[in-house]
């Protein structure tokens, strides 16, 4: 597996798994942005979210990973940014899957939903990862973006207006 650069960023409830999954990212040879939390205290995820997915969308990450509880907080703020697939993964099907059929760049874990050790296999497989080049799955990716194009346009440019 080549080295990638990742960015990785968790909440409160994510706190006691990312740094684990920091080192062995590392360990397998990849260069890691660790985008916070940097304690346990209570912090809103959208907020890291933003930060991990800015570095996605900029080209500083190849690919991001995200932590919280669930993976659902997590892969739902994601995915409100222009450009993030995210998907909540927890199994090493799921993590090759999405990436291979749904080009995702973003897998979110959850900390209190899986071990170490079951986290660990579904990252190696998510980076291990590459998106088809078959065309029916090219094809709904571009429509995905489409879908993201179209919403925007919809709201007259001011999704995101707030944040």
């Amino acid at each position: 597996m080549a080295s990638l650069s990742l960015a990785v960023g968790c909440d409160h409830a994510g706190f006691p798994l990312k740094g684990a999954l920091i080192e062995f990212l590392r360990h397998q040879g990849h260069s890691v942005e660790d985008c916070g939390s940097f304690d346990p205290a209570p912090v809103d995820f959208p907020d890291i979210a933003r930060t991990v997915c800015d570095r996605v969308r900029s080209g500083r990450a190849a690919r991001a990973i995200l932590v919280c509880g669930t993976g659902v907080g997590a892969c739902i703020a994601a995915n409100k940014i222009p450009g993030i697939r995210a998907s909540v993964c927890h199994d090493i099907y799921s993590a090759h899957q999405g990436v291979e059929h749904d080009d995702v760049n973003v897998v979110c874990i959850g900390a209190q939903v899986v071990g170490l050790k079951v986290a660990e296999d579904c990252l190696l497989a998510f980076l291990a990862a590459e998106f088809s080049t078959e065309e029916q799955f090219r094809n709904r990716v571009a429509k995905i973006g489409r879908l993201e194009r179209q919403a925007a346009l919809e709201l007259g440019g001011s999704a995101g207006a707030d944040l």
